[in-house]
């Protein structure tokens, strides 16, 4: 299973979660149609851009291997795949993700101080990230925001929380298929 590198490795499966359900990338079967769109259950091959406010590209994987992932499995930002319904193969398209549509707002509660002690000396700088595990055991990838003489500041938030997304896509490939069985 191939995953989308983001932000250097540290989160992979952040902005754009996805599997390739077995399909080898950018191969079409037996039952890709021509005049196949977009829909629930296709596995869809695009090539895309993201790109954020200030228009510095956060990640691309034109002219690399796309990106597959089966539309209506939430396997990427709900915006994202919103925009993605009804497209063609061959189709460009320009989407505007807002941060309801995203990563949502930044939360206030998901702003923690705790004890400076607590924080490897090396990670005691503003815009550090680091790596932990949450309460309900998943990982948790919290940034320092601040230091103050006794506490650090973590944001665990969502690093594009309360951000607008931008991306651009083109649809490379769309295979016939059904939406994998939800638990």
């Amino acid at each position: 299973m191939n995953r989308l590198a983001f932000l250097g490795g540290v989160c992979a499966a952040c902005v754009l979660y996805w599997a390739s359900m077995g399909s080898p990338v950018g191969a079409e079967s037996s039952k890709s149609d021509g005049n196949a769109t977009v829909s629930a259950g296709n596995a869809v091959s695009l090539e895309y851009t993201l790109t954020l406010d200030d228009q510095s590209v956060l990640e691309s994987n034109v002219g690399k291997e796309p990106m597959i992932y089966t539309q209506g499995a939430h396997e990427i930002v709900p915006g994202l795949e919103t925009a993605m319904e009804g497209m063609k193969k061959g189709e460009h398209k320009h989407v505007v993700v807002t941060p309801t549509d995203g990563y949502g707002p930044i939360d206030p509660q998901a702003i923690r101080e705790v004890k400076k002690e607590l924080i490897p000396a090396t990670a005691q700088k503003v815009g550090a990230q680091l790596q932990g595990q949450a309460a309900d055991g998943s990982t948790a990838f919290p940034i320092v925001k601040e230091i103050k003489e006794e506490t650090v500041v973590l944001d665990f938030n969502h690093p594009l929380a309360g951000k607008t997304l931008y991306f651009d896509v083109t649809v490379l490939a769309i295979t016939a298929g059904q939406l994998p069985n939800q638990p």
